[in-house]
């Protein structure tokens, strides 16, 4: 029964609860009603039963009642006595308020009495305890100069700025400024502001050119190689909606400032201690020695330099940076600034030692690089010097080759020939050690530079966004104006110091370097500095003034300084000397001459690539509104030098050097296509082992690789002098055809090999597959060996068709056959050099239609018409002295023991002009010179019998022995198959010695080899009268019958 289960039955009792559960829960209900149980008595058969169960329910009813009287009775009886309590402490109460009431009414009847008398009282204690306050400050302000002394002797700077500010604050308390008593303090305190001042700023300018102690350069010295580098610079404006970057942007949320001309730190209030070294705020000093050799602070940490000052807003900022410890170092002296409301002045003071204090560091640069140049001269390159002691040898940038040591007749070697058609020294060359010492000393100085800018961006960054933080709290919202670009007021709170200016005078000063090297005059560069000052002053937007004067940045160079203004509070740091050059003394010069072999205009080649890397490197660190200026600076003056003056001197230069090398007038030794004499016996592919090149063509391939070498330094004007060297080079390839037609002009062998038939069957012989092709391909020629035949047999008939053979349509000059041989190889060597260069370069640059690659086929075409003239001439000249064989009877009286004269002629010709030859080509080349001379003498041998009168016995021993001479001179060529020509003189030899043989026994070796020879050459054995033989009327007949089966 749900009912009942909370009431209090005993634990003995529990019987209780199982009854009570019994019970119907109608008996407990709310509004009780007995019919039902009266009707259900009544009704039932059991009455005494039913009447007894409800008893039993009422006894334990009765008996749960009884124990919850007894289980609540005392709980009763306590609450009454409590509450009987209470109401009678409520009446003591409410009579102890009356009485109080009553007493208070008196002691307010007996005060009022005495007022003023304890106003009095008040008035004397509050003013006691103020001059006891007082005195307490005074006997702590009279300490602070000597704890100031102490802290800037341990170089605690921030702390001594601190507290130097705080006691200022303090002297300007009321009760405090007419103690005559700290008017000594007060001058203390004065003094050791401006001491401050420049300790900070001294500090501050070590550290921008990374002199100091937490300089990033020293900071790095022992730094690991997995470690970050020095932090990248984000661009920022001065905007509050715009960010700054990540070494700034840490800086942006203090409260730091000036306003209304005097410094106000949230940490400085009426209750703090006047030296910030209470024992409570005291920082103890922190071990930096592991973030200095790790260039990075551990979180949480306070760096050495801040370990005894007052914890405040910027302290927590610097210990939660993650900033490089150079850039903390320059945050904390910027901040020190601020405080002591210094900023214009530092500013100025900057600017005003800035260009002096490069111009130290780049001549100590290069200073210390000739020490250490000379040094390393002298303990390890005396051996190299020795060696070195005649012409150097140049090394192209992009093909390594050796200048040949051959001498010539004069003794002089080609390396001075080559040389002195070149404008440069080897020394100047594009791969010459000037050229490198120039590139490695720029490297090391604008690396330098990018380093102190660097520090410039960071400085920067913080003065301005101080200004800035002061104009936006001085000025109202409305009259803010846009700060995107520098105005007048900006310029004037940092003293004139800006990253535009500082960027001006690093790239003015780097740009006086570069004109040192390259012997540029004033004049020249001031006048392209002009140009960039224009060019910067229409790109940046001038704001308005009060006085309506215009305002803008400029590239001030060196010979163009710009003046800078001063603030008035600037003036007496001038006047007391801090600063120990003015910005406008004559500097001397950087002293660069002691470094650099050699000083010339030549070497802004070196100069161009050093400045494209400075000027990315300048750029990613430039904020956004000054990015103009990483375009208009140093790049622009070289790429300005590169393209006004370098270039049009360098072409100026390479066309008397190329007119030179082509010219017709001996250059220290033969002419420019004259084959040199004394050439080694044996040719060589090889320049360094006296490959025989024309000397013309031989300087021109050395122009074009060293103007190549100009290009792939500066890669920006690599289409200009691609453009220049197709230029010289169609220049000479019209001079070689000149030399070339001076050759061959009226003769029959040139007239031969431009006819269209002869061409074709030239292209399809076989032989010419040794002629020159392009780099990687070969000549493919696939016909069969019957084709091959064929091909040659008709070309040797149209060669046959052209008798009788003039002389004076042969070229009789020997030399100019060598020449002929000789500007073949050296075309084709310039071909595969020109298409060496064409595939390292990606500028294909047409002149008049062709490219590089076009010039190299032009060039290999005139290789291949030389030595096809050659070939033709050759085989014309076996022709001209086979037709002797002609027209003549060879009815000898005696056994022949010698050739005929003319056989004797051709092959003491084809002699001497194979060992004139021999130097100058290659061994193909001279198989496919000499190589056509063979077939052509065998099939005039065999064709001049039809045309013989008459031959007998000692004849054909006559003609037998002329075929040996032959022989033996083409076999004693070494390129020359000898089995092949044994093969085709023999083949001449058997037919002629088919005319000692009887009718009927001639009439069966036809029978046997009626393949042999043609129909026609078997007629002319027929033909032909031979003493002692008699041939049959039908012999002709018969023959064509056995030839016809």
């Amino acid at each position: 029964m749900g009912f009942f289960d909370g009431l209090p039955v005993p634990p003995d009792k529990e019987y209780l609860r199982g009854e009570l559960s019994q019970i119907d829960e109608s008996w407990a209900a709310a509004r009780f009603d007995s019919l039902p149980h009266v009707v259900h008595i009544l009704t039932s058969k059991d009455r005494e039963g039913e009447v007894q169960i409800l008893k039993e329910q009422s006894d334990v009813v009765e008996e749960v009642v009884d124990e919850v009287v007894h289980a609540y009775h005392s709980g009763f009886n306590k609450a009454i006595q409590n509450y009987s309590q209470i109401l009678r402490l409520f009446s003591e109460s409410a009579e102890s308020i009356v009485t109080l009431k009553v007493d208070l009414a008196e002691a307010k009847k007996r005060l009022g009495t005495r007022n003023k008398q304890l106003h009095q009282l008040w008035y004397r204690s509050v003013t006691l305890r103020h001059i006891i306050s007082l005195l307490d400050q005074i006997e702590g302000i009279a300490k602070v100069p000597s704890r100031i002394e102490k802290l800037i002797a341990e170089k605690q700077y921030y702390a001594a700025v601190q507290l130097q500010v705080q006691s200022t604050l303090m002297l300007e308390r009321e009760g405090l400024q007419t103690v005559g008593a700290l008017q000594d303090v007060r001058s203390e305190l004065t003094k050791l502001r401006g001491v401050l001042f420049y300790k900070v700023l001294e500090d501050l300018h070590a550290h921008l050119y990374n002199k100091g102690e937490y300089s990033s350069i020293a900071s790095s010295m022992n730094e690991r190689d997995d470690e970050l580098p020095t932090t990248t610079v984000v661009a920022f404006t001065m905007s509050n909606s715009q960010s700054l970057s990540r070494r700034t942007r840490l800086m942006k949320g203090d409260n730091h400032g000036f306003i209304e001309g005097s410094y106000r730190s949230g940490s400085v209030d009426g209750g703090s201690s006047l030296d910030g070294h209470d024992e409570e705020g005291t920082l103890e000093p922190q071990d930096e020695s592991k973030d200095i050799k790790s260039g990075a602070q551990i979180p949480r940490q306070v760096p050495r330099w801040l370990s005894n000052s007052t914890p405040d807003e910027f302290v927590e900022i610097i210990k939660k940076s993650g900033a490089a410890l150079h850039v903390k170092y320059l945050q904390t002296m910027v901040e020190c600034l601020c405080m002591l409301g210094k900023v214009a002045a530092a500013g100025a003071m900057i600017c005003q030692r800035l260009r002096p204090t490069i111009h130290d560091i780049i001549t100590s640069k290069i200073k210390a690089h000739a020490e250490l140049v000379n040094s390393s001269k002298s303990g390890t390159c005396q051996a190299a010097q020795t060696a070195t002691t005649g012409l150097h040898f140049l090394k192209g940038q992009l093909e390594s080759y050796q200048l040949p040591k051959q001498k010539l007749q004069n003794g002089i070697s080609v390396a001075a020939t080559l040389l002195s058609v070149s404008p440069v020294s080897p020394v100047m060359a594009p791969a010459g050690k000037a050229q490198a010492a120039a590139k490695d000393l720029l490297d090391s100085i604008l690396d330098t530079v990018v380093r102190i800018f660097e520090n410039h961006v960071v400085v920067g960054e913080l003065l301005e966004s101080k200004s800035t933080q002061n104009a936006d709290m001085n000025t109202p919202r409305s009259m803010i104006i846009d700060v995107n670009f520098p105005d007048s007021e900006t310029s004037q709170a940092t003293g004139g110091y800006s990253i535009g200016f500082s960027l001006t005078v690093l790239q003015s000063e780097c740009q006086q370097l570069i004109c040192e090297i390259l012997r540029a005059t004033p004049e020249a560069a001031s006048a392209d500095a002009a140009v960039q000052t224009a060019r910067l002053a229409s790109k940046v937007p001038s704001v308005e003034k009060k006085d309506g004067s215009e305002d803008g940045l400029t590239f001030a160079f060196r010979f163009t300084d710009a003046s800078i203004s001063i603030p008035n509070q600037g003036v007496d740091l001038i006047r007391q000397g801090w600063s120990r050059r003015g910005p406008n003394v004559i500097q001397e010069g950087y002293g660069s001459a002691a470094v650099l072999p050699e000083q010339g205009i030549y070497l802004a080649a070196s100069a161009y690539r050093p400045v494209l890397q400075f000027t990315d490197k300048i750029a990613s660190m430039l904020p956004k509104k000054y990015s103009q200026l990483g375009n208009d600076g140093l790049l622009a003056f070289i790429e300005n030098f590169v393209k006004d003056h370098f270039l049009p001197t360098m072409f100026v230069d390479y066309r008397k050097g190329v007119q030179q090398a082509i010219s017709r007038n001996t250059i220290t030794g033969p002419a420019a296509f004259r084959p040199r004499a004394h050439t080694t016996a044996a040719y060589t592919s090889s320049i360094e082992k006296g490959r025989p090149v024309l000397q013309g063509l031989l300087a021109i391939d050395f122009l074009a690789k060293e103007v190549f070498g100009w290009a792939q330094a500066m890669p920006k004007f690599s289409s200009d002098l691609v453009k220049f060297v197709q230029t010289f080079l169609e220049r000479t390839y019209e001079r070689c055809r000149t030399s070339y037609m001076e050759a061959v002009l009226e003769k029959q062998s040139y007239m031969l090999i431009g006819r269209h038939d002869i061409e074709k069957l030239m292209r399809l012989d076989p032989a010419s597959s040794c002629l020159p092709n392009p780099l990687g391909k070969a000549n493919m020629n696939n016909a069969s060996d019957s084709e091959s035949a064929s091909i040659e047999s008709e070309l040797i008939e149209l060669f046959l068709n052209l008798r009788p053979i003039k002389q004076e349509n042969l070229i009789r000059d020997d030399n100019k056959l060598i020449l002929l041989a000789s500007l073949s190889d050296s075309l084709e060597y310039v071909a595969d050099s020109i298409e060496r260069l064409t595939l390292r370069t990606s500028n294909q640059v047409e002149v008049n239609g062709k490219n590089l690659a076009s010039f190299a086929d032009d060039y290999r075409k005139l290789a291949i018409d030389c030595l096809k003239v050659l070939r033709v001439e050759m085989q014309l000249e076996t022709i001209f002295h086979m037709q002797e064989m002609t027209n003549r009877e060879y009815l000898e009286d005696q056994d022949a023991e010698e050739p005929d004269d003319f056989i004797i002629s051709l092959t003491a010709q084809i002699t001497r002009r194979d060992e004139e030859m021999a130097p100058f080509v290659a061994g193909v080349k001279r198989n496919y010179i000499f190589g056509g001379i063979c077939s052509v003498a065998a099939n005039a041998s065999i064709k001049a019998l039809a045309d013989m009168k008459a031959i007998n016995l000692f004849g054909v021993q006559q003609i037998c022995r002329n075929s040996i001479a032959l022989e033996q001179a083409l076999a004693a060529i070494p390129s020359i198959d000898s089995g092949a020509v044994q093969q085709k003189l023999d083949h001449v030899r058997s037919y002629y010695e088919l005319l000692n043989m009887p009718f009927e026994a001639l009439l069966a070796f036809i029978t046997e080899h009626e393949h042999l020879f043609t129909a026609t050459e078997y007629a002319s054995l027929l033909k032909v009268q031979v003493p002692g033989r008699e041939i049959p009327p039908d012999a002709q007949d018969r023959v064509a019958d056995i030839l016809s089966r």
